[in-house]
Parts: structure tokens; C-alpha cells; sequence
């Protein structure tokens, strides 16, 4: 991605639309709108513009047009905003007109963002949560989402790595000075002192950090069971539509089928897996084998049974919670109270008690990834760098009487953090970040 071409992209939706965005960032930014319009309008103030081809002199589309000089725009250079009409034929005509202007080139994925980036209008965790703010599906997503776009953790890392300086500097002034053994003392216990808050603070964060990633990728829920339980008739009454086939022969369902839902806010992916039997079929084989790995990573199983049949104990799915639910209560004579908590009957064919089994998912659900405090890691990257961090915090801690030794972890817990934030070190993982970005943003 040059950074000194010029790009633009279509930065609102699939035409047509009513209203289409047209964005231009980089040095000919302005110099192009004046092609266009034959005059900037005054900064950061929309003014109507009659945009033209510079060649022919042919009006093209009556549109609103923006200019933000750098560095105080979006991406940290000269930007224009167009909102032309969102017509097929309006935007191909603007974009014809932008491809024969000498400088000027078509958007990457992620490139308006990447140069905000690289302009220091965001850090590695402002954009990781533009990017989940793009693709939230759930509010609890979106508040996630908005607080790290904020600086949630971007802050804190920050602040982190500052007091990170001083604890560093203060260990090499112990070192400097250690033939000064009253001051060498002093500032090697004030710095180990800096070094335990910072461990205990980052250790904190750490332990929270499965509750910011389960949110961004939503709670796994398998529904599991025997042949002809009823498993894909549940699912269907969870999702309200007919998304899985239900037949009354066994081994119907041969692959896990997957429904995503938002509950009370929170995002939730069920799963319906083959019925789990010993089976000479080849293909139903590979089915239950599925079933049984899906299960097994899942955050909850739903074992379902048949109601009519005798008792049993709930069958092992290897998950970290199970629930049984015991389906066709309708057709069950007599099945008795649920012997738990854990337990629920259910009819999935006429509904009845289903409406205590959703109250329960959501209350799991909100217990799961809800909290009044906001997780500050979201990401695996995120929660690894700081691993790293905390690791070399407590080396430090371990070593604290070997003064070049405890320098040195402090260092690298330094680096850490400025990785986690991209100030240092990251050229490796920019291309990752930003290729799941869509053209335009």
C-alpha cells in the first residue's frame, strides 16, 4: 500500500442507495475536488457542488461535497467527502472521472484505516475495535466494540508502558549508581515496588480476558444427543424458522448445522449435531464424529433425550457445562418434575417449556460474557502480548536482585505493550488486521 498515491472507494452501501459516499485521501485529495467541483468549500463544511469531467465539461451529478485538510481528518491526510446520488450509473460515472486523474488509484481493503493508523489517528487496538464494531450483530457487540474504538484498552496499555519508562529508568539508575549504596537501595526497591502494582494490574486484566473474547465471538451452544430426540426440532423452535430438516428417521442430520441468535444482547452460535449412535454407515459415522468434537469445544450442551424413554443419566458431551433436556414431554405419559436445575422438559413441537429453557440460555449467556465493568482484552493477540508482558513482570520480580537481569525483563515487557498498542514491531501482523477490512473503510 504506497502511501503517497492518492485513493478513493465507495464507503457506503451496495447501490442503489439513496445517499452514496465517496471518499478520497492523500495529497491530490483537494487538488481532485477542485477538478470536480471548480472550488474547495470551507473546511469540515458541506456545501453543494456540481461535480463535472475535468475533460468534457459534462455535469455528472448535483452532490454535497466535503474537505478535510490534514492532519485533522480521519486518516491524517487532505480527505474529500462526496455524497453523490447512489445510483449505479452516478457512482461509475464519478469513479470513471477519478480513474483518469493522473495520482489517483483505487482503495485497498482497510487502506483508509491503515493510513489512520500509520498517522497515529488510531493504535493496533482502536483499529481491532473499528473492525468488530463493523461486524457487530448484537448491542453487547456493539458496546464492546465501541469502547476499545474509544481507547479502552489503547489507554490503559499506554499508560502501562509510561509507568513501564520510569520503572526502567529508575532500575538503570540503580545500576548506574550502585557504587552509591544508600541511592542504588532506594530506587531498586521504589522500581521493584512500580513492577509488582504493574503485575498485579496487567494479572487482573488477564483474568477477565476470556470474558472480552467469548463476547466478540459469541457463546458456542451444541445441541447433542441420541437419534430421533428431537435435537433439530429444538433447534428450529430456539431460531423461530425451519433451519435444519426434521424427519422422523434416525440419522437424518450427517453434518453440524450452525444458527447464530441474539439473546437479550448477547450473541449466541447453536449448533445441531448428528444423533450419536454406533453406526456402520460411513458417512453418519463422520457425522457423529463431528457432533462429538463440536460438543466437546462447545461452551454448553444441550443433551437432548426423549422424554418417553426411561430415565438416564446425562451422557458425558466432554463440554464445560451440560443441561438435559428432555424433549416430547407431549407424548410422554407420565415423566415427572425436573430432577435439577440442569434439567428441563420441553416439548419443541408444541412449545411448552420452552420459555424456562430461553430464560436459562440467556441468564448463562448474560453470566458469561456480561459484566458491569468492560473486559479490556477482546482479542487473542491482544491477551498473548499481554501474557508476554506479565511474564516478563514476574521474571523481573523473580530476578529483582540482579539489577541488569531485572532491567532487561522490564525492557521486553515494554516492548510488549508498545507491540500490543503497534508502535513497535508490527509489520508482521498489519497485513492480517487489515485484509478482513471492507473496500472503502
Amino acid at each position: 500500500m504506497p502511501s503517497g498515491d492518492t485513493i478513493y472507494a465507495l464507503s457506503s452501501g451496495r447501490p442503489p442507495v439513496a445517499i452514496a459516499v465517496i471518499r478520497i485521501s492523500g495529497p491530490r485529495a483537494g487538488d481532485t475536488l477542485m477538478a470536480l467541483a471548480g472550488r474547495l468549500p470551507e473546511p469540515r463544511r458541506a456545501a453543494l457542488a456540481r461535480l463535472r469531467d475535468p475533460k468534457s465539461g459534462e455535469a455528472i451529478d448535483d452532490a454535497l461535497a466535503l474537505f478535510f485538510p490534514g492532519p485533522k481528518s480521519e486518516t491524517g491526510e487532505d480527505t474529500v467527502e462526496l455524497q453523490v446520488h447512489g445510483g449505479r450509473a452516478v457512482i461509475a460515472a464519478v469513479f470513471h472521472v477519478l480513474s483518469q486523474i493522473a495520482g489517483l488509484r483505487p482503495a485497498e481493503a482497510g487502506e483508509f484505516t491503515r493510513r489512520a493508523f500509520e498517522n497515529g489517528k488510531l493504535d493496533l487496538t482502536g483499529v481491532e475495535g473499528l473492525a468488530d464494531l463493523i461486524y457487530a450483530d448484537t448491542e453487547a457487540q456493539r458496546r464492546q466494540a465501541l469502547r476499545q474504538l474509544q481507547g479502552l484498552l489503547g489507554d490503559r496499555a499506554g499508560s502501562w508502558r509510561r509507568r513501564l519508562v520510569e520503572t526502567q529508568a529508575l532500575a538503570e539508575a540503580g545500576i548506574d549508581f550502585s557504587d552509591e549504596a544508600d541511592v542504588a537501595s532506594d530506587v531498586l526497591q521504589r522500581s521493584l515496588a512500580m513492577t509488582k502494582e504493574l503485575a498485579g494490574e496487567i494479572g487482573a486484566a488477564l483474568r477477565e480476558a476470556k470474558r472480552g473474547e467469548r463476547l466478540r465471538e459469541g457463546l458456542v451452544v451444541a445441541i447433542a444427543g441420541p437419534p430421533n430426540a428431537g435435537k433439530s426440532t429444538l433447534l428450529n423452535r430456539i431460531a423461530r424458522r425451519e433451519a435444519a430438516i426434521v424427519s422422523p428417521f434416525a440419522g437424518t442430520t450427517r453434518d453440524v448445522i450452525e444458527v447464530h441468535l441474539d439473546l437479550d444482547g448477547y450473541p449466541v452460535t447453536l449448533l445441531d449435531t448428528a444423533g450419536i449412535r454406533e453406526t456402520d454407515d460411513p458417512v453418519e459415522r463422520e457425522g457423529v464424529a463431528r457432533a462429538r468434537a463440536r460438543a466437546a469445544a462447545a461452551d454448553l450442551v444441550l443433551w437432548v433425550v426423549d422424554a418417553s424413554e426411561p430415565r438416564a443419566a446425562v451422557a458425558s458431551a466432554g463440554a464445560a457445562e451440560q443441561w438435559q433436556v428432555r424433549n416430547k414431554i407431549d407424548l410422554a405419559k407420565a415423566d415427572g418434575a425436573a430432577a435439577n436445575a440442569k434439567e428441563f422438559r420441553v416439548s419443541a413441537t408444541t412449545g411448552e417449556g420452552m420459555d424456562m429453557l430461553l430464560a436459562a440460555l440467556t441468564e448463562f449467556a448474560r453470566e458469561s460474557m456480561g459484566a458491569l465493568e468492560p473486559a479490556l482484552v477482546t482479542r487473542e493477540r491482544q491477551r498473548r502480548l499481554l501474557e508476554e508482558a506479565a511474564a516478563s513482570l514476574n521474571r523481573a520480580i523473580g530476578e529483582a536482585d540482579r539489577e541488569d537481569v531485572f532491567a532487561e525483563e522490564l525492557r521486553m515487557a515494554a516492548r510488549a505493550l508498545g507491540r500490543l498498542t503497534g508502535r513497535v514491531d508490527v509489520e508482521d501482523i498489519l497485513d492480517v488486521i487489515f485484509r478482513d477490512f471492507c473496500i472503502g473503510k
